[in-house]
């Protein structure tokens, strides 16, 4: 005698290897998407770095000459010169954020970046006026446009190591 066939038993199996196999597929794909926004994030952290650590290299050159220049070891054509040499690196600067793929949570962090970077500009802006006029006046919003840089650098630093945190949960 022939055995008869347990009705839908033949066909459970390929549909269980099916299951298995997508479960597999959509496990290496979720690892893969992860793994590619991990790099896609320290990639631009490492360019974010490295912009930041030029812009601090040209403002601490910058400071070593103006520090000459009260100091009279720098004419003033020369401090003008220097000045808006400074000036043009730092607004050569300012467009390589625009380059950044900021991963979405960044996004924040990267405008508090470039905001801070605007306001040195404006901030060497106005000392360059200050060279020129000798306006106290001018030399103390000089001033406090650069705090203001420095508050909105310290604020980005803080959005950025918040979001670094929040994305590695």
């Amino acid at each position: 005698m022939r055995r008869k066939k347990t009705p839908g038993k033949s066909h459970t199996m390929p549909i269980a290897i099916g299951s298995g196999i997508a479960i597999v597929a959509i496990v290496i794909l979720v690892n893969y998407y992860l793994d590619q926004t991990t790099l896609s994030g320290q990639r631009f952290g490492d360019q974010l770095a490295q912009i930041q650590s030029d812009l601090k290299n040209e403002t601490q050159s910058f400071d070593q000459n103006l520090t000459q220049y009260k100091n009279g070891q720098i004419s003033k054509d020369q401090m003008l010169k220097i000045t808006d040499a400074h000036i043009l690196a730092v607004k050569n600067i300012l467009p390589r954020y625009e380059d950044l793929k900021a991963p979405e949570l960044f996004r924040p962090s990267l405008e508090l970046f470039k905001l801070s970077t605007q306001t040195q500009i404006q901030s060497d802006e106005t000392l360059r006026e200050w060279i020129v006029t000798g306006n106290n006046a001018t030399s103390a919003k000089s001033d406090q446009l650069l705090q203001q840089s420095f508050q909105y650098e310290m604020n980005a630093l803080q959005s950025y190591q918040t979001a670094k945190s929040s994305g590695s949960q």
